[in-house]
């Protein structure tokens, strides 16, 4: 009865959100006195995983695109297979789409964002934010099969090294109904999904050509980009860097808004990260009820000096 886990990849590369909940697999399969399985698509080296506590990696070869109801049918063959009880997915987009099928599946309970191990095994108990991470509240599964979705950024990495084995895993593959035509992929060195640091920018900064300001600050700091849904909309930015309740969440350590009011929506997809600083001229913007830090200036005069400070910080500190 071992804990199975959904670790995603790019180009047989973990992301950190993979590591993330291998890691919290690994507590929580200490705490029921079982074993860690994982299930990765087309991966060369499981070292990786094993780093973190996965003691088994079932290998899938798989040269389509991601498809939400196929990878959740090969999960689901997974957790039968190896009869697990605890399928432990991250909160990526990818896996909030396979959740909720997997639970129809597997005939099982599911709980969002959860933030810790469980409380309880028996009954099965787990903490979990609500209203847009405002609030907490504790979640009981009682399915015989419970899947947990670990909220970003939540638990971190925790090594504890194990021999993780490879098995080629070898599911019956149900054929795609969903025909990709194009893939745009991100260039930014650090994506939002996996950042720590995410820098970005609002309307504050009048125009795409100001952008340097943005791209330079989180250069520093070695942090994602990203944009309030007005700055896409309206072409300055592409529509991946869109962050907020309509776009992508955020769950990073630092969030810096330079620029951004603060509307509900973009409020509400930015809540769960854990510091957040808001640089802007109007004291009564809403983001300003929301943020840890916040300074009330001109973004052209503050970020400039911010970098150079962060620079002559990183210089002595080398």
């Amino acid at each position: 009865m071992s804990v199975l886990v959904y670790t995603e990849s790019d180009n047989g590369t973990f992301k950190k959100g993979a590591l993330e909940v291998a890691s919290y697999a690994k507590a929580l399969a200490n705490q029921m006195n079982t074993t860690v399985t994982a299930v990765a698509f087309n991966a060369s080296d499981v070292s990786e995983l094993g780093k973190y506590g996965v003691d088994k990696v079932l290998n899938v070869a798989h040269s389509e695109g991601f498809d939400a109801n196929v990878y959740a049918d090969i999960v689901k063959q997974a957790t039968e297979k190896e009869g697990a009880q605890v399928v432990v997915l991250s909160s990526s987009a990818d896996s909030k789409y396979i959740a909720p099928m997997l639970a129809v599946n597997l005939n099982a309970g599911f709980a969002s964002n959860v933030v810790a191990i469980p409380e309880s095994i028996a009954p099965f108990t787990v903490k979990r934010t609500a209203f847009t991470n405002k609030a907490f509240n504790h979640t009981e599964i009682t399915t015989d099969v419970k899947i947990v979705g670990v909220s970003s950024n939540a638990f971190g990495l925790v090594e504890h090294p194990a021999s993780a084995t490879k098995e080629d895993f070898s599911p019956a593959i149900t054929t795609s109904n969903v025909t990709v035509q194009s893939v745009d992929k991100a260039t930014d060195k650090v994506t939002i999904a996996d950042a720590d640091v995410v820098v970005s920018g609002g309307r504050g900064l009048k125009g795409p050509e100001n952008w340097g300001l943005v791209e330079e600050l989180a250069d520093v700091l070695g942090a994602a980009t990203a944009c309030s849904k007005p700055v896409s909309d309206l072409g300055w930015r592409p529509h991946g860097e869109h962050v907020g309740q309509t776009g992508k969440p955020v769950a990073s350590n630092l969030y810096i808004a330079i620029g951004i009011s603060g509307a509900i929506q973009h409020l509400a997809g930015v809540n769960a990260s854990k510091v957040k600083v808001v640089i802007n001229t109007d004291p009564e913007a809403p983001f300003f009820k929301s943020a840890d830090y916040g300074i009330v200036g001109d973004a052209f005069e503050v970020v400039p000096q911010l970098i150079e400070k962060l620079k002559a910080f990183k210089a002595q500190n080398a």
